[in-house]
């Protein structure tokens, strides 16, 4: 079965809702290399200890500026003590006070799904902040079918009663519908409030270390077992991904360099097809592995849920893999070397408790797969 957009925003909140990580060596020597910034910035971040906040942080400080995280302080954050400021609040029930009376260069909105919270935000910000920086998602598109998405396509439509009346509860009970027409909202509350001086950045999928969702991780941990390996389609199928490092770092250099406008953050900057996808990572793992391609119907059929993928044709997401990304490449945004990417991860995944290792949270289990193999054989001798 394809992926549904409930599928691909349940683990999405995954990533959001995850508590304190193992620090990523990765993203330190990365950061380190960076270089002192020409000019330091006074930086809020609103979250910045989820999935893609703390390479942010880590990012930001680096080059020398000076970080302020706002959050509802129910995450420790050890891989900076004492080098970060913490302001406490909940934007859930309106209680920005330790926002009031500050003021920074720039701020940088990582959790938002709901409208009014940029509205309540923007009550305590606006004119304090010099560049208000939204991470937005390619989830606010009206046609996830269509190819060749770019940021002047059509945004989804809200079809509800009072968008400022959604909460957290609402959306999870409907995300379906509504998790990319508020995310739209969220962003033209945004626009109202922090005018031309805003950038609105739109990721597709965020992968990487720190990846609670386990959606691309699947992959690289399936090569590395080798084997036979069922592959969805024909081995062509496009598939965009982000390194969530890539796109923390990236975050801080728009910025530096302030950069206004609406970004699809995607990447890599080459078609990636599924099966160059599972050959980089096959390059990593330096596994032998046996690659047997199932049509599409058959997943359909199946019910099967194979995360990251979705076929380049008669799915309602079939866009997903070729978003336009020229905008964002001219913006500075650089992207790491697929292999980077999984070896890191991989890092990354064997250094989590046991129990968490046996439990993953997407893609098929080995004996799901030999079954499915089975069937798809005995049908093509039959």
């Amino acid at each position: 079965m394809h992926t549904t957009r409930r599928d691909l925003l349940k683990l999405g909140a995954l990533a959001t809702a995850t508590a304190a990580l193992p620090a990523i060596a990765g993203s330190a020597s990365a950061s380190a290399a960076a270089g002192k910034a020409a000019k330091p910035l006074n930086i809020l971040i609103l979250g910045g200890t989820g999935f893609t906040g703390p390479f942010q942080v880590a990012y930001a400080l680096a080059r020398g500026h000076k970080v302020t995280l706002f959050n509802r302080g129910k995450r420790p954050s050890p891989e900076w003590p004492g080098e970060v400021e913490q302001l406490h609040g909940d934007r859930n029930t309106g209680d920005l006070k330790a926002l009031a009376g500050r003021k920074w260069d720039v701020c940088i909105d990582n959790p938002t799904s709901l409208p009014f919270w940029v509205r309540d935000a923007a009550r305590v910000l606006k004119g304090n902040v010099g560049h208000y920086l939204f991470i937005s998602t390619i989830s606010v598109y009206a046609d996830g079918s269509r190819h060749g998405i770019d940021e002047s396509s059509p945004l989804a439509v809200y079809k509800g009663k009072d968008a400022m009346a959604e909460t957290q509860e609402s959306l999870r009970a409907d995300i379906e519908n509504l998790y990319g027409p508020l995310k739209a909202l969220s962003e033209a509350e945004v626009r109202k409030h922090f005018g031309d001086r805003s950038t609105i950045v739109r990721p597709g999928y965020i992968v990487g270390p720190r990846d609670e969702t386990d959606r691309f991780s699947y992959w690289p941990l399936r090569v590395a077992q080798g084997g036979e390996m069922l592959v969805p389609g024909d081995g062509q199928d496009p598939i965009q991904i982000i390194d969530g490092r890539d796109l923390g770092e990236w975050m801080i250099r728009l910025a530096e360099a302030r950069t206004y406008g609406v970004f699809n953050a995607v990447g890599p900057d080459y078609t990636l097809g599924t099966d160059a996808m599972i050959h980089g990572c096959q390059a990593v793992t330096a596994n032998g592995v046996q690659l047997t391609h199932v049509s599409s119907k058959f997943i359909e059929e199946q019910k099967v849920e194979l995360p990251i993928w979705v076929p380049r044709e008669g799915n309602p997401y079939s866009g997903y893999g070729t978003v336009g990304n020229a905008r964002a490449l001219a913006a500075g945004l650089t992207l790491r070397p697929l292999a980077t990417t999984v070896a890191d991860l991989l890092d990354w995944f064997h250094a989590l408790p046991a129990d968490r290792r046996a439990k993953p949270r997407a893609g098929i289990s080995r004996e799901k797969e030999a079954e499915l193999l089975a069937l798809w054989k005995a049908r093509a001798a039959s």
